[in-house]
This record gives structure tokens, sequence and C-alpha cells, in this order.
């Protein structure tokens, strides 16, 4: 009897710990549990501290040329070696880091704003603003997402600006579409119910209760959201729509190399690998997310 009431006492005890662990530290160590994921906030961390220390680390300016040594190998001077105009590429993919991840940040956040607000509404009224809201997502799904975006940008202008417009506008169906089916189960809830019983009003329910129990699902969207609007914004450089020089843009990098690629192969290898490695990161980073909040993949 002795035993089996220290026993007891013992899984009291566990048990008490547990609920007085507070949610997010269990979620941080779920997280730190996946290797892979650990391993892309690394990455991450690592390429968000280049961009704010770009100043400090590149030895260079990102505009100085010098065409005495133009498309010059890899060397301890130039660690990354030279472009055709005798740039210093490692300067210029880490103040690229800035261009890149400013896009995909500020990208993702109007379009997670816009599409939450706008599947918020769809889901909660439904009828006919549910209709002419998912309407408006098809038609925009209807289109390959980076024609879309030449579309937008050919009409503002070719700029880092109307890029990251271009690729937030393109992103808005995902969010949109997504909080809306998050919102349709919501708000069956019962306490969705007892909250209008009561007399609460829509606005307050909209904030209080439907939005912090959709944000799961609008994190790990907007993680893995990042690596495409990165890739997305690349592209437009790469076609002349986005960055224009001198400004060190990744993707406007690989256009202006191509044409070295047997030459000078590094001036293209570089910039790529740095998107590669961006992009990974945010991938690893928002799996490992997913796997700690979402609850289906907990199971």
């Amino acid at each position: 009897m002795a035993e089996l009431a220290k026993n007891t006492s013992d899984i009291v005890k566990v048990n008490s710990e547990a609920e007085q662990t507070p949610a997010w530290k269990e979620a941080w160590r779920s997280f730190c549990r996946n290797k892979l994921a650990v391993v892309g906030l690394g990455i991450v961390i690592f390429f968000i501290i280049v961009a704010i220390l770009a100043p400090v680390i590149a030895p260079y300016s990102f505009k100085d040329q010098e065409l005495s040594k133009r498309l010059l190998a890899p060397s301890s001077e130039n660690w990354f070696g030279t472009d055709d105009f005798g740039r210093d590429i490692f300067s210029r993919i880490v103040y690229g880091a800035r261009i890149s991840l400013t896009v995909g940040f500020f990208a993702v956040l109007g379009s997670s704003i816009i599409g939450t607000m706008l599947g918020i509404i769809a889901g909660y009224y439904g009828r006919w603003v549910d209709t002419i809201i998912s309407r408006i997502f098809d038609i925009m799904l209807a289109f390959p997402s980076i024609l879309l975006a030449i579309a937008v940008v050919a009409i503002l202008g070719p700029s880092v600006q109307n890029a990251l417009i271009a690729i937030a506008v393109i992103n808005i169906p995902n969010f949109g579409r997504l909080v809306r089916s998050k919102v349709l189960s919501v708000k069956q809830e019962e306490y969705i119910m007892a909250a209008k019983a009561v007399g609460m009003k829509d606005a307050r329910i909209l904030l209080r209760h439907i939005l912090p129990n959709s944000m799961t699902p609008i994190i790990v969207q907007a993680t893995l959201a990042i690596a495409t609007a990165i890739i997305e914004a690349a592209a437009l450089g790469f076609l002349g729509l986005g960055a224009q020089a001198p400004t060190p843009e990744w993707g406007k990098m690989l256009a202006d190399s191509r044409q070295y690629l047997v030459q000078a192969p590094w001036t293209l290898f570089f910039p790529g690998l740095a998107i590669m490695l961006t992009v990974l990161g945010f991938n690893l980073m928002g799996d490992g997310l997913r796997d700690v909040l979402d609850p289906k993949m907990k199971q």
C-alpha cells in the first residue's frame, strides 16, 4: 500500500508539473526536438544577422566598381570573386540579404493582414459576402502567380517597392482561403454561439474569439510564404521587373551574370546558393512549426 501511495504521489506530481508548464515552453521543446527545424531556424537567424550587420560584415561597398578587377576568381581579397564591373560579389550578397528578407517579410505581412481580414469576413458572415470574396480569390488563383505578379509590376513599374506590392497581392488568396476554412469551423463552437446569445457585438467576437483561434495556421503559412516570396522576388529581379541596378538583389545578380556562366561561374553560383539556403531555412522552420502547432500533425 505504501509503495502504491508513493507511485500515485509521483504521478500526481508529474501531472502537476506538466500542467504548470506554459504552452509556449512545451511548444519550444517540441520544436527543438525536430533537428531539421532547428537547422532551418539557425539558417534564418544567420541571414537576418547578416542583413542587419551588412555595413560591418561587407568588406567593400556593394556599388564600388573597379574594371581592372572584373571577373576575378574567389581569393583572399575577394572571397566570392568579382562581377563584370569589378564589384565584390561577397559584399553584394551580404547587402542583397537586406533586400530579399525585407521583400519577403513585408510582402507576407501585407498579404497576411489583408487575406486574414477578408477570410474572417467571408467565413463569419457567409452568404453573399462569402460568395463575392471567394469568387475574387478564385479569379486571382486562376492565374499563375508569377504571371499575376508580372502584370502588377508592369502596371506599377519595375522597382523593389512595386515588386513587394505585387508579391503581397498574389499571396492574399492563399491566406484568405486558409483563414476562411478555419473560421467556418471555429464559428460553430459553443462558446461563439454563447457569445452571440448574450448579445456580444460581431467586431468583439471576431477580435477576441475568432482571430486568436485562427492564428496557428496563419503563423505556419506565413513562415512558408516568406520562402515563396523570396523566390518570387528573385524571379522578378531576374526578369528585370524587380530591383534595378546597382541594387544588389540576388535575382538581379543572377540575371546580370548569366552570360558569364562558362567564363566566371562563381558570379552565378554564390547568389544562387544564397537564395537556396534562405528558402531552405524558412521551409525547414515552417515545417517544424507546422508539426508543433498543428494538432493533426501531433496525432
